[in-house]
Formats: C-alpha cells, sequence, structure tokens
C-alpha cells in the first residue's frame, strides 16, 4: 500500500505571513491538527495545533483579551513554524511512513512530488492501513499459531488452511521472544475444524479469538 492511497489530497495549506491567529481558525474551521507552510508552491515549513497553542500567551498573563487578539492577529506562522520538513513522496510505502513517524515522533508528513506538496498523511491514516490490511472491520476468527523460521514454514500452514475450505482475509509474520509467530485472520466464525488440522500437523495453535463486525468510522478528518 503507497502512500498515494492514503493520502489527504488536495492538502490545506497556508503561508509563512498568514498570522497565529489565521492559522488556528483553518484548523478549527478544517478539523485538523497540522498545516504545511508554502512560500507559492515551494514547502517551507509545518506549523502544527501543539505549534500554535505553545504561541499564545499564558492565560496568567497580565494582557486584555483584546491584547492578546491584536498579538495573535500579528504575529506570522513564520515565527513558529517547523523549517526542516521531514516529507515523503506519493511512492512511498505505507510502512516506510509509519517508520519514520515513529523514528521523529512525529504524527504527520507532507507529501512531495516535483518539489510541490501534493498530500498530507498522518497518523490516522497509519491507524486505517492498518486496520484494512488486517481485515479487522469485518468478522471471523483471529488464529495466532507457532511456526519454525525456515523456508516453505508459512505456506505449510496455509496449505492446512486451504484444505480445510476456509478464506484467509489477512496474515501477518512476527518474531516475539525468539519464537516466530504468524496471526491469520480466517472468514469463519467457526475454526475448530482448522485448529484440529493444524494440530494433526504438529503446527501449534497459541491463540484463537472471535473476530466482530466493527463498523468503519465514516470521518477521520478531525483527527488530522
Amino acid at each position: 500500500m503507497l502512500v498515494r492511497d492514503r493520502m489527504t489530497s488536495p492538502v490545506v495549506t497556508v503561508g509563512p505571513k498568514s498570522s497565529i491567529h489565521d492559522a488556528l481558525a483553518v484548523m478549527k474551521e478544517k478539523g485538523i491538527r497540522r498545516l504545511p507552510v508554502v512560500k507559492g508552491q515551494t514547502l517551507v515549513g509545518i506549523v502544527t495545533w501543539t505549534d500554535l497553542m505553545r504561541a499564545s500567551p499564558s492565560p496568567a498573563t497580565s494582557l486584555s483579551v483584546w491584547e492578546i487578539s491584536y498579538l495573535l492577529m500579528k504575529a506570522p506562522v513564520s515565527e513558529v513554524m517547523t523549517k526542516n520538513v521531514i516529507t515523503t513522496s506519493p511512492g512511498a510505502t505505507i510502512e516506510e511512513v509509519a517508520v519514520q513517524m515513529r523514528q521523529h515522533k512525529i504524527g504527520g508528513l507532507p507529501v512531495v512530488e516535483d518539489g510541490v506538496v501534493v498530500g498530507i498523511v498522518t497518523e490516522s491514516d497509519i491507524f486505517d492501513a492498518f486496520i484494512d490490511l488486517m481485515g479487522l472491520i469485518r468478522g471471523g476468527t483471529r488464529l495466532t499459531v507457532e511456526i519454525e523460521d525456515r523456508v516453505g514454514a508459512l505456506e505449510e500452514v496455509v496449505r492446512v488452511i486451504r484444505d480445510c475450505q476456509v478464506n484467509i482475509r489477512s496474515l501477518a509474520a512476527y518474531v516475539i521472544d525468539g519464537t516466530a509467530q504468524a496471526v491469520i485472520r480466517l472468514e469463519t466464525p467457526y475454526p475448530l475444524h482448522v485448529v484440529q488440522a493444524l494440530a494433526e500437523k504438529g503446527i501449534k495453535v497459541v491463540h484463537l479469538a472471535p473476530l466482530p463486525e466493527v463498523k468503519q468510522p465514516e470521518s477521520k478528518v478531525a483527527a488530522r
């Protein structure tokens, strides 16, 4: 799954001379938490809701509400924005973006192509992609098995499930405490014959749980 499949485009932006007051107003109106800052078509920074809140005067300030509003009206976004922006491209994978966000402890990346901001991808997009990739919305059964760390081990598990005439909705393999495991989501609420068939092949089932159908959120804009 690529960034272009998940990013928001076109993206809402502000200019470096836009005021903090105006940037806050845009975020509130659009229900978003970050704005790429562009000069012409060139990305020059990014500003987040947190940046703007930190720039706002303290509630304990001696300034009057009118003075506060005046200061916010005048102060430009360029004074509080992050200038060295970490970006991604439409052709990057969602996995790459997830690693970038985790490493840099950020919640969103502007998507740049040929020097132009063409979108934005956020942690909400990563969560939604994970939900889709793992088949979490639709019901079924979550099956976890131990697998040997060798070529063909996972294929043997898949073959057993196929022979049981059960469809695999998603599959992920990982290593925990030195033991390789596979988490498989089956398109059936009745997997006992699968468990038995796996046991007959010497494949250990370590976890089994039903997956109720979950209604997917209609909108994720407010989390951006």
